[in-house]
């Protein structure tokens, strides 16, 4: 399970730590490659109404389409990756899917009923986040939002713990297509001082939460936009790992949740 964002950042000579030694991609921009040494990501199968907050996410352009993850937020809005949203004409949403071709509804939504982050920078992946206001969803065993951090002064960082990452994204770096069955990947979060070392920090701010690569386990393509969970609490969004690959043990990067409460209230009203 993996996501990556492939970022082409053409800047210009600047000392060393601002640009990355690995190059940064957007899960759903990420081509598929050989592995280098055929082993697979370690995620795991999900079971039936594990994960009720996570959504399938089909967008759809004048470009083509693509396959993405989010997060239920409330009963009408959804949190996702800006890099899903950019360029898309309509999404539709899959509810309580385990089996990412069996939901238990579906609702297709046009890009007038979302909203992207003003600042969002594709370059750097900058505020790599967006909301999707939805027909209003009935909440069940199978289909219910996760709890947003608590609005507060200040936040932990959340290195050493263990979270979990979940979505339908690439098992390997050899697949060709996103997974059937839901998968999740605990995953520990890692100071950013070490995720700069390897992204470098035009990519890697404070709003930005990093987990460990290492033991190959890791969001791939397709995974784009999904969450990263602790204790049923929703502190990251998927957006970015290595474009070499997704088991080559780099970290990986999302969107962190608490520097963007405050948008996410003032945009759409939910807060914790």
């Amino acid at each position: 399970m993996k996501v990556f964002v492939v970022l082409v950042l053409a800047l210009a000579s600047v000392s060393a730590g601002i640009l990355p030694q690995v190059v940064p991609v957007p899960p759903k921009d990420r081509i598929s490659r050989p592995s280098i040494d055929g082993r697979v990501t370690n995620g795991q199968n999900a079971v039936e109404d594990q994960f009720p907050y996570q959504v399938g996410l089909s967008f759809s352009s004048s470009q083509g389409s693509w396959w993405c993850g989010g997060s239920i937020i409330d009963n009408n809005w959804v949190l996702t990756a800006a890099h899903c949203t950019s360029g898309a004409s309509s999404v539709t949403i899959y509810y309580g899917a385990t089996v990412r071709t069996s939901p238990k509804f579906t609702h297709t939504v046009a890009s007038s009923n979302w909203i992207q982050h003003e600042n969002y920078l594709s370059l750097t992946l900058r505020n790599d986040i967006s909301l999707l206001k939805t027909p209003t969803v009935t909440f069940s065993s199978s289909v219910n939002k996760i709890s947003l951090p608590v609005i507060a002064s200040s936040y932990s960082t959340y290195t050493g713990e263990t979270a979990v990452a979940s979505g339908w994204g690439l098992t390997s770096d050899t697949s060709t297509s996103v997974a059937t069955d839901l998968q999740f990947a605990d995953l520990t979060v890692i100071e950013n001082s070490v995720c700069q070392a390897i992204y470098g920090s035009l990519v890697v701010t404070s709003k930005v939460v990093c987990v460990d690569g290492s033991n190959r386990t890791s969001i791939c393509s397709g995974d784009s936009g999904g969450p990263l969970a602790l204790d049923g609490t929703l502190i990251g969004v998927t957006s970015f790992g290595s474009a070499d690959g997704c088991e080559l043990g780099y970290p990986a990067g999302f969107t962190r949740v608490t520097s963007y409460l405050d948008w996410i209230k003032l945009n759409s009203g939910v807060s914790a």
